[in-house]
């Protein structure tokens, strides 16, 4: 039987996926008209930019790649582990988070390549943030690698063969968010326009300091009787 998640987890990885759907449809939506969070195409991106002769081109994707990996970086330094537990500065994490999106709003407005670099910087922080929960990989920033497992999950079920519950349920739960978190980005987008980041600034922001005054209160409680 599959190990039961805690509510928490499901939250969290919910929130988190649909912070990412929203950042990165405003950015593909946006005057660049490229995905944030997307490694991959961006990748690809960079190298027919080089072989096209697109300088400019090749040094936004370049730097936005660049940013990606700082922000994963800096989790690292900060959070010191991806294993997810309770009690690590994900608090700090989520409102350094909250900072840079909304940092990045006003550089979207002056369509300034500041913006969606503060963006991917923001989604790489996010999603190096805690990589692993009890064994299963958790990615909230792109869902390539959730798509893959479901596919190889129901290749594995029509074999016969046993089926991970855990791993299909954060599946599903991840790529069904960031769908929601893409869609509700794109209305937001044709409404408010750039502003729709406010929105994953908040849900980032106001996490971050829940989990911060939680994780002080949990610290300063006295510890109870020896048993």
């Amino acid at each position: 039987m599959a190990e039961r998640l805690a509510t928490w987890v499901w939250v969290g990885a919910a929130a988190l996926a649909s912070v990412a759907g929203i950042v990165n449809v405003v950015g593909f939506l946006g005057f660049q008209q490229q995905a944030v969070t997307h490694l991959t195409g961006n990748t690809s991106l960079l190298a027919a930019a080089l072989v096209g002769g697109k300088p400019g081109l090749a040094i936004g994707l370049g730097a936005m790649l660049a940013a990606f990996v700082g922000g994963a970086m800096l989790s690292g330094l900060i959070v010191q582990d991806s294993t997810l537990r309770l009690g690590r500065r994900y608090g700090v994490v989520l409102t350094i988070e909250s900072l840079m999106l909304l940092a990045a709003v006003p550089l979207f407005r002056q369509q300034h390549l500041a913006g969606p670099i503060l963006a991917a910087m923001a989604c790489g922080l996010q999603n190096a943030m805690a990589t692993t929960y009890s064994g299963a990989l958790v990615r909230t920033s792109h869902v390539s690698g959730m798509f893959t497992d479901l596919g190889i999950m129901l290749g594995h079920a029509v074999r016969g063969l046993p089926l991970s519950q855990r791993r299909l349920a954060l599946c599903a739960l991840v790529t069904c968010f960031f769908f929601l978190g893409g869609i509700a980005g794109a209305w937001l987008f044709g409404w408010l326009g750039y502003a729709a980041l406010y929105l994953p600034a908040a849900l980032t922001g106001g996490t971050g300091l829940g989990y911060f005054l939680y994780r002080q209160l949990t610290l300063r409680r006295p510890p109870g009787p020896p048993l």
